[in-house]
């Protein structure tokens, strides 16, 4: 039996298959005329064959849509329009060859063919981002630029659709002679940008094989299609629930697929481990596919004539060779966990330190005397020399080492390929294999992940795949001389570990003491301690050239699982940095944890070395996500950093203008005029709101440009921002304010420049980098803001309106992008903020039950008090002191009933202390705290772990003769509102008083509802339900119910928990509330008809959870 027939279900991979004829190659140009227009894609004819080949029908496309660049939309071309023209116009083709000095090589019309390649694909990225933001402008331009290089080529059928894109784009329907509404121009586009994707698709593989290359088109692996398991073996508990096995297949489903999907499952269903679970299962027989496609390419590949023993026994060889790496890379992680047990020992004086040197074959590392001092040989050292001011010089005005004066860019080029020749690094380049990419918004989310992680019983080793047989037994194996005892080396599959890294940011893992307490800048210092010479490098990064000890750290990093507190520990052991050690495990990492902004920002992916293409994004905790995605691209300037900002950069100006470039002078110049514009139009703007006009005003980022003035209308910030980067001059200007403010003693400047601060002039770039967004999804506010004791002053902002532009790019790289929380209801508004763009295949959703009894859990809608009056808690009746008081004997009741703790959640810190101050006066407060003990959350978030240690205590002490216990008043979307384990006893009941609508007042607010109702109009018509309510209105509801639900999922943590949900006000009986309420309370609602109603409803809920 040959080796192929040894894997299940494993066909070629990656190739045509092996019936189909080779397609020929280019030679003469008379044979070089496609085919004349099919359905299909001609083929080009043979390369050194000039006779013509007789004609013959055309082979059927193997182009396949899931290996295309991904369209935007999914309807396909209308009927009764067709290709327009030839594939490619061989009478311009043929003029380009006819510039090659070569006739065979090519070489010139060939980098013609891969400038337009790598120009197209970032035109549709571009195309893919002005669809999303709804530009037809952008998108007609872009079809312009587009329609200009295609025709270059003689690409046909690509000019004449990026014709229809340019015209489309004007709201012009040329092919009909007809004008197009704004509705119909979109609709139009939908279709155009998917069949010009289709026809590039088609002209890139016919040029590819003409010019004898391997077409990207061509590389098509659905011969080993993952099928979805029936089951799970790794998930630790036998069975699963139902819930966990059908949320696990959707989510293998969906990233074998390449999908997007939303996933809700709710706090206590086991949610961390089934996703780990799933993703982890399909990662890893996505590598025992990649290794079957490896072989299976090499026994089927054309053209081989050998006899099957000779195949088989080079697979066998291969399979040898593949297993020996994966044991060889396991059996130096294992040493690594060992020699890092060893070292923890040692500093513990249980293992001595030749030990410890016996545990690597590559170096001698001693262990860290933490009594020492921090070298400052480490630091830059502050010049004593007043008047030497080079180090405040831009970057691109300094002077060369003396070492690198006279030598050659070429040279240095060479010089470096030879040290990294030379370099332990080349031999064991990082391999980047795929990996799961899991964010959520905090560290101490991400921190549970490792646990859960530890639980799957994933058999991760080479031999691991149960219908993948070894040529050789394992243990018979050499094993490594440098082993310490036999366990520790055995590469059994069973002790295997998916190899784990966990990111963060330099705040939270430099373990550079005497650097993080002097720095204002943590980033900023850090890069400056990146020199190549000792003296200006930090003395936890290893000298340039000698990579051994970070990549020790490196392999210590993926040897075992570690959080961040574990990585900075780890760091001070080694004496190696963490924060650029856990960077450099990242192409080697299987599964990497990352907060938000690291994931999200275009900018963190880049400076950490994160490529998303086809990896798996799982983000947790996704309720997040869109908050997450508008703030990250927030800049607040306030005028006295403008102020300050300006001041500094005329100061340094003015220092070093005779020893400044002509190019750095330029751009300083231009720098100063924006900053005096804008500080003039402050200035301006303020006069005039302190006349009595509204203080407040929200702007486009067109209309601020504007009124700055024609001399920065004529600015490029772009290329302000370039140099800014490159230079690394607002750096260097904040240093120099800092000396000039010791230097004068200054009090006032001191503390403008106090320690700690950043920069003026980086807070002012942050904020002019916003304002490159030109387009209409952002705005800026101006607003007078009055402190105490000081004089009023303006400040500025800039926000977002639309999260989807910024989260495109993380959705068109990666393979399959998860999201996934406990409460992601309602589901819809997350679709429509964010993945409009996507057709409607390419996205799915799954809501699962909770694995709770129906019993287990009470929901009720209170909708009358105790004297039948209607309970509305609108913002207009929330200082009404008889809607207050009846708040109050409705909760007292509640009290009276609802055993150990209960939990109630108001709409604003305002109404809360509102009621509280009524209560007090009326004695209200009084009777809570003769039946529970009452606690309130404080604002200060210092105190908030105190307040939860004595609630925890009082709400586990009651008993069934008292029924004590309790009582915590809390605010939705505030401190104690997720992220925070109430099970069992610590809430009995969670009641909602009211719902929390944002404050329409608020102008960002007002902003964002008019952008969305504005697409709304430009998308048209939907299939909307009669009764449904426009975008805006539903983008204010659903803002609301976001934040009720995470209230909502306070309630139940476990199967085994229970309790009671009160949602106290009439709205929510309506329907369009229920509706957004969390899948799982499902038929359990329940809305009562009055209060004596509710009353006998929880009294049999809570008699019936009473232990017999």
């Amino acid at each position: 039996m040959s080796a192929a027939e040894t894997a299940p279900h494993a066909q070629a991979p990656f190739r045509l298959s092996k019936e189909e004829p080779p397609l020929p190659k280019a030679s003469s140009l008379d044979s070089l005329r496609p085919v004349p227009p099919q359905p299909s894609r001609p083929d080009p004819p043979k390369a050194k064959d000039k006779t013509p080949e007789p004609e013959s029908k055309p082979e059927p496309s193997p182009v396949d849509s899931k290996i295309r660049p991904r369209s935007p939309v999914e309807p396909e071309p209308e009927e009764d329009e067709t290709p327009g023209g030839e594939l490619v116009d061989m009478d311009i083709f043929e003029q380009i060859l006819e510039l090659d000095e070569d006739e065979d090589a090519h070489d010139f019309s060939r980098s013609m063919v891969w400038d337009y390649f790598d120009q197209a694909v970032k035109t549709f990225g571009t195309m893919d981002e002005a669809f999303a933001k709804k530009d037809l402008e952008q998108l007609s331009s872009l079809g312009h630029f587009l329609k200009g290089s295609s025709a270059a080529l003689g690409l046909s059928r690509v000019q004449s659709t990026c014709e229809k894109i340019q015209h489309c784009g004007h709201r012009r329907d040329e092919v009909h002679n007809k004008d197009l509404s704004t509705i119909e121009a979109f609709q139009q586009m939908r279709v155009l940008l998917k069949r010009v994707r289709v026809e590039y698709a088609e002209a890139e593989s016919w040029l590819k094989n003409f010019y004898g290359e391997v077409s990207t088109i061509m590389v098509v692996n659905t011969d080993l299609q993952l099928l979805t398991p029936e089951d799970f073996p790794a998930f630790p508990y036998n069975p699963p629930y139902d819930i966990q096995t059908s949320l696990m297949r959707h989510l293998y489903e969906s990233i074998e697929q390449r999908k997007v999907t939303i996933v809700e499952s709710p706090t206590g269903t086991g949610k961390t481990l089934t996703l780990l679970c799933s993703s982890l299962t399909w990662l890893l027989d996505e590598k025992e596919r990649a290794r079957k496609g490896k072989m299976k390419e090499i026994a089927g590949g054309d053209g081989i004539e050998a006899k099957d023993w000779v195949v088989e026994q080079t697979l066998n060889r291969l399979r040898r060779e593949m297993e020996a790496d994966e044991r060889e890379y396991e059996e130096k992680l294992a040493l690594a966990r060992k020699r890092e047990e060893l070292v923890r020992r040692a500093a513990k004086g249980r293992v001595s330190k030749r030990q410890v040197r016996n545990t690597t074959s590559r170096q001698v590392v001693l262990l860290p005397t933490y009594a020492k001092k921090v070298s400052h040989q480490a630091m830059v050292k502050p010049s004593n020399n007043d008047e030497d001011d080079d180090q405040f010089l831009p970057e691109t005005d300094q002077e060369p080492n003396e070492e690198e004066i006279h030598i050659s860019p070429a040279l240095r080029t060479l010089m470096a390929k030879v040290d990294k020749g030379n370099s332990r690094h080349n031999a064991e380049e990082e391999i980047a294999c795929t990996k799961i990419y899991y964010a959520s918004r905090t560290h101490s989310q991400l921190t549970q992940v490792l646990p859960e992680l530890s639980k799957l019983n994933l058999r991760t080793g080479s031999m691991s795949i149960t219908n993948h047989h070894s040529s050789q037994d394992p243990t018979t194996l050499k094993r490594s001389a440098a082993c310490l005892d036999e366990d520790d080396c055995v590469p059994s599959s069973s002790r295997s570990r998916i190899r784990t890294v966990a990111l963060g940011s330099r705040k939270q893992l430099c373990i550079n003491d005497h650097l993080r307490s002097r720095a204002r800048d943590l980033d900023e210092a850090c890069r400056e301690l990146l020199g190549e010479k000792e003296e200006k490098r930090c003395k936890y990064l290893p000298p340039i050239g000698e990579e051994e000890k970070m990549l020790d750290f490196r392999d210590q990093v993926l040897a075992a699982p570690k959080d961040i507190e574990d990585l900075a520990t780890a760091g001070r052991f080694a004496e190696t940095c963490p924060y650029f050690g856990s960077r450099r495990a990242i192409p080697q990492a299987q599964l990497v944890t990352l907060p938000y902004n690291l994931l999200l920002q275009k900018s963190a992916r880049e400076a950490l070395g994160i490529d998303l293409k086809d990896q798996i994004v799982l983000i947790d905790e996704a309720h997040n996500l869109i908050p997450t995605l508008l703030s990250l691209s927030t800049a607040y300037l306030p005028q006295s950093t403008l102020t300050l900002a300006f001041q500094q950069v005329c100061i340094y100006v003015s220092r070093f203008k005779t020893r400044l470039s002509p190019v750095n002078m330029l751009h300083l110049k231009r720098l100063v005029i924006f900053l005096d514009a804008l500080k003039k139009y402050v200035e301006l703007w303020k006069t005039e709101r302190t006349k009595g006009k509204e203080q407040i005003e929200v702007m486009t980022v067109g209309e601020l440009i504007g009124r700055l003035g024609k001399k920065v209308s004529g600015i490029n910030l772009l290329e302000i921002e370039a140099y800014l980067k490159k230079s690394k001059v607002a750096r260097k200007i904040a240093g120099y304010s800092d000396k000039q403010a010791e230097k004068e003693n200054d009090p006032m400047l001191k503390r403008q420049v106090r320690r700690g601060a950043v920069p003026p002039l980086h807070i002012v770039e942050e904020f002019m980098l916003s304002l490159m967004n030109t387009s209409d999804d952002g705005r800026v506010t101006f607003s007078l803001a009055h402190n105490p004791g000081q004089e009023s002053a303006v400040e500025m902002k800039y926000q977002l309106l639309n999260p989807a532009p910024n989260f495109l790019q993380v959705v068109e790289e990666a393979r399959s992008v998860v999201l996934a929380g406990g409460t992601m209801s309602p589901i819809s508004d997350v679709i429509d903020q964010l993945f409009l763009h996507l057709p409607s295949g390419k996205m799915t959703t799954f809501s699962c039950g909770h694995i709770i009894p129906e019993s287990n859990l009470q929901t009720l809608v209170v909708g009358k008090g105790p004297t039948g009056g209607e309970l509305e808690f609108k913002a207009d009746k929330q200082g009404d002191s008889t809607v207050i008081s009846q708040l109050g004997q409705v909760l007292l009741n509640f009290a009276n009933i609802v055993p150990a703790g209960m939990i109630v959640f108001f709409p604003s810190y305002k109404f809360l202390n509102t009621a509280k101050a009524l209560w007090e006066k009326s004695g209200t407060l009084e009777k809570y705290a003769a039946k529970k003990q009452v606690f309130f959350e404080p604002e200060e978030s210092s105190d908030v772990e105190k307040v939860l240690q004595e609630y925890s205590a009082a709400a586990t002490k009651h008993t069934e003769d008292k029924k004590g216990g309790a009582l915590l008043f809390a605010v939705i979307a505030a401190k104690l509102s997720e992220g925070l384990n109430f099970a069992d006893d610590l809430a009995r009941a969670v009641v909602i008083v009211g719902l929390p609508f944002a404050n329409l007042g608020s102008p960002e607010l007002r902003e964002r509802m008019k952008y969305v109702k504005r697409l709304e109009e430009q998308r048209g018509p939907q299939n909307k339900d009669k009764n449904q309510k426009d975008a805006a209105a539903e983008l204010y509801e659903n803002m609301c119910m976001n934040a009720v639900n995470q209230s909502i999922g306070r309630a139940i943590r476990h199967k085994n928990d229970w309790a009671c949900l009160l949602l106290l006000d009439r709205r929510y009986g309506t329907l369009s509330i229920r509706n957004k309420l969390p899948k799982w309370i499902g038929s359990k609602l329940v809305i009562t008809e009055g209060f004596g109603h509710t009353v006998k409803e929880m009294g049999t809920f809570f008699r019936s959870r009473r232990s017999p």
